[in-house]
């Protein structure tokens, strides 16, 4: 089922156009995943699925509802991970999460709320101005869970948290797709979407450039992707391989050609009798590749 549909979105500020007629959807149970570089529109579509910013033109509906006309009857049903703050500086996580609480008819139960982010302890006393950025982070989390939601809508929810804390993260996220909810992620590492991700929605310059499952953007065998030193003569590589072989970014490469035994061994034999290492060995390509490939980075 849909849960989100975005119909032809964009929105202007002034002259400046940040979405630009973008449309996709996000199903229940499932986690979709928008990409983009810094200034894509990424944020700015998910605040009009949230409901705070009014589209220019085009249409967004979440579980069929206008999240701007139905905003009182639709809140209640989302929960919302702001990029940065949306806590007062003087306030403990335990604080807030209680008034978050007050604002829902049947919210979780606090304590599990903060268990399963990480939270418990001294640390829920301590004012928000003096968390380190993890703790903020995992709090944010703790807010967008309270209110037990069904379309959970996170921006970077894993920035400036440590290994420990993204994998917890991360659990949340497959815990909230498997009970039926809808999330809509957007980051920038690019490995937790590649872990994580059912559907992904690549966007540049505030359009859709790409989407799909991860198989279906990478390509499952049609390339030998691989990393190595810089600058290598891709015109060699690509004769003696059989395909064309480009540097999608310094010291990675791709090369349009299905991946063999004997294609593998050309290539690292050629590598080999220059002395370069090479790490990254497979087939078809990384996520990476796909995504500067295709955005303004990669042009």
């Amino acid at each position: 089922m849909k849960a989100v549909v975005v119909e032809d979105l964009t929105v202007r500020f002034g002259e400046v156009t940040a979405v630009d007629g973008l449309s996709f959807s996000a199903e229940a149970g499932a986690v979709t995943a928008l990409l983009g570089p810094n200034g894509a529109g990424k944020t700015t579509t998910v605040e009009t699925a949230e409901g705070y910013r009014r589209p220019t033109d085009g249409r967004v509906r979440v579980h069929g509802l206008d999240p701007v006309a139905d905003a009182r009857t639709l809140h209640p049903r989302l929960g919302v991970m702001l990029q940065r703050g949306g806590i007062y500086p003087s306030m403990g996580i335990a604080a807030a999460l209680n008034l978050f609480a007050s604002y829902y008819a049947s919210p979780a139960a606090s304590g599990d709320v903060l268990a399963r982010v990480g939270l418990e302890g001294r640390v829920t006393r301590t004012p928000w101005r003096r968390l380190s950025g993890g703790e903020q982070q995992r709090a944010s989390l703790a807010l967008a869970l309270i209110g037990q939601p069904d379309v959970v809508f996170l921006d970077e929810p894993t920035a400036g948290v440590d290994p420990h804390a993204r994998q917890l993260v991360r659990k949340v996220i497959t815990e909230l797709r498997d009970a039926g909810a809808c999330v809509v992620l957007t980051t920038h590492e690019l490995d937790e979407v590649e872990r994580l991700a059912d559907h992904i929605v690549i966007v540049d310059r505030g359009r859709v450039v790409a989407e799909g499952t991860l198989d279906s953007l990478t390509g499952s065998k049609d390339a030998i992707s691989f990393a190595t030193s810089p600058g290598i003569d891709i015109a060699a590589v690509g004769q003696v391989v059989g395909g064309a072989c480009v540097e999608v970014s310094a010291g990675r490469y791709s090369i349009a050609v299905k991946s063999t035994p004997a294609r593998v061994a050309s290539l690292t034999a050629w590598l080999a009798e220059r002395d370069l290492s090479v790490t990254d060995l497979g087939s078809g390509d990384r996520l990476e590749d796909v995504f500067l490939r295709l955005t303004g980075d990669g042009r």
